[in-house]
């Protein structure tokens, strides 16, 4: 009879054949040269927009300066002459801000409600393939020219809303938004609101939408289960499922609505004040990216100082908009 042990090959005989070296081969896997490239390539990318975003803030900072450190009170032309009296850099950019903010705020008030209407929409009731199709057709708005919006705000908007302006005024005229001298022109803060609200459609619908299709399904069919009509489907199990993805979309949404100039600049028109009437033309707050585009050809380089400063002021709220939509989508995807 044949030892059967004796003619089994042995694990020692060969440096690849024992159970360390298997376990070796099979935890270092070979690197791939496509792999170290698009790793590179990654990196790379990621780095590049750092270092853009550095640069143009110390871009910023270092052409803000010289406005920053000049003496107002000595400079009037600060301004390109449109606030002689001011004698300080917050007196020229603190209107400025307000009316970038002011404006923005009524154009989410009156577009963010309007883009998740859409989303919900879009997401849940119309065909499939009708639902395509308005979802391309709002999210052709966000290639439409700013110039465009502008253009179709004087000649549509401004006309159609002064006689919802004068109703504004005779029943809610107690309320300070709407009180004072009602424009016969149009060009009031919430003509400029109207069409931003138009702007920012297509950012917050396209994103809303997204969200709620991201719904568990499960979740939808057994509200649908339980009894639950459509509505209350959507209630109970997309919109806090979505809350803040529509969250982060608004603040996008709004983060879109304080960096626009064309529209506001062709609208409005403006004053460097504070100022909290919607429907009267001698007191619109300017913004700070209008200011800038109206003013810039023509100012010498002690203004364009000042209005780089501006643009500061306006990148630093952006930047503070676009941070808190992320702070608000990891805290709904449960911190990660």
């Amino acid at each position: 009879m044949t030892d059967r042990t004796a003619v089994q090959p042995s694990t020692t005989d060969h440096p690849d054949r024992g159970p360390g070296a298997q376990r070796a081969g099979t935890a270092r896997a070979p690197r791939r040269y496509g792999d170290s490239v698009f790793r590179w390539l990654s990196t790379g990318s990621a780095a590049s927009i750092m270092a853009i975003l550095a640069g143009v803030a110390l871009f910023l900072i270092v052409k803000a300066l010289p406005a920053i450190g000049a003496n107002w009170s000595t400079n009037p032309d600060l301004t390109g002459g449109t606030t002689a009296g001011n004698a300080s850099l917050w007196q020229y950019v603190g209107p400025l801000i307000w009316g970038t903010l002011f404006s923005s705020l009524i154009a989410l008030v009156l577009g963010a409600p309007v883009a998740v209407g859409i989303a919900l929409f879009i997401s849940h009731y119309p065909p499939r393939r009708l639902a395509n199709v308005l979802g391309y057709l709002v999210d052709l708005l966000a290639a439409v020219p700013s110039v465009v919006f502008g253009l179709w705000g004087i000649f549509v908007i401004r006309p159609f809303i002064i006689p919802i302006q004068d109703w504004l005024n005779a029943y809610l005229g107690w309320i300070p938004l709407f009180d004072g001298p009602v424009s016969r022109t149009g060009s009031t803060i919430l003509a400029g609101a109207v069409v931003l609200a138009v702007m920012i459609l297509p950012i917050i619908s396209s994103i809303a939408r997204e969200i709620f299709l991201r719904t568990p399904r499960l979740h939808e069919e057994a509200a649908l289960a339980l009894g639950a009509t459509k509505w209350e489907m959507i209630r109970m199990a997309v919109l806090p499922h979505a809350r803040s993805g529509m969250v982060s979309a608004t603040l996008l949404g709004l983060g879109r609505a304080l960096g626009e100039t064309m529209a506001v600049a062709l609208i409005i028109s403006p004053s460097l004040i504070f100022s909290a009437k919607l429907i009267t033309d001698s007191a619109n707050s300017q913004t700070i990216a209008a200011n800038i585009a109206l003013n810039f050809p023509e100012s010498n380089p002690l203004q364009r100082d000042a209005l780089i400063a501006t643009g500061l002021a306006l990148f630093v709220i952006s930047l503070a908009v676009n941070m808190i939509a992320r702070l608000v989508i990891r805290r709904g995807a449960g911190g990660r």
